[in-house]
């Protein structure tokens, strides 16, 4: 008798809370809630968790033949290791620091990027719907900072949410992936099958 195969672990949690965590943290100081000189704290958590945590999510959804999971979690754990680069390297005096208008461009293409990811969601729950629709506003929000529109501090308090709905939607999966049901609710698909 042949042994039943086994069904890989549900990596999406893991993303979700690598994300969600290192957003709070750095969206709190966006928003002014924890001054700048709590950024030296977010720098290695967004290597360590944000990014290696992501990237280690993004590798684990392309075994689980899962396109959109692979490319999410994959490229935000890439952007968080950009971030964390930039903030070492011009910190280390290594690089000089980019042109607000450089890191405004950067931000609004990420703000398309994660437009385009967010399309895909409408076929996914709410929660996640949810995540992809905050993200993409902070993201042009912290571009709009960026490029002198005063619009950054509000970027910070829209990334908290994300952030927030981001670990909740980790929170959800894992309890009901640990109860083998709906404990933690996540909404129906805005477009049904």
């Amino acid at each position: 008798m042949a042994d039943a195969p086994v069904k890989p672990a549900n990596p999406a949690p893991l993303g979700l809370v690598a994300f969600g965590l290192t957003t709070v943290v750095l969206s709190s100081i966006n928003a002014g809630l924890l001054s700048r000189d709590a950024l030296p704290a977010v720098v290695p958590l967004a290597f360590a968790f944000g990014g290696l945590a992501q990237i280690f999510a993004g590798i684990m959804e392309f075994k689980n033949a899962n396109t959109f999971g692979t490319v999410a979690f994959t490229s935000y754990g890439l952007f968080w290791w950009w971030w964390a680069f930039l903030q070492w390297t011009v910190g280390a005096g290594w690089i000089e620091a980019p042109s607000a208008a450089g890191v405004g461009l950067t931000l609004a293409m990420w703000g398309v990027f994660t437009f385009f990811m967010w399309i895909s969601t409408f076929r996914s729950n709410r929660a996640l719907w949810t995540v992809f629709l905050l993200l993409w506003i902070t993201f042009f929000l912290l571009a709009g900072g960026d490029f002198g529109l005063g619009t950054g501090r509000i970027g910070g308090w829209v990334g908290l949410g994300c952030g927030l709905a981001a670990m909740y939607v980790s929170f959800a999966e894992v309890t009901n992936g640990t109860f083998g049901r709906t404990v933690v609710p996540l909404g129906a698909p805005i477009l049904k099958s």
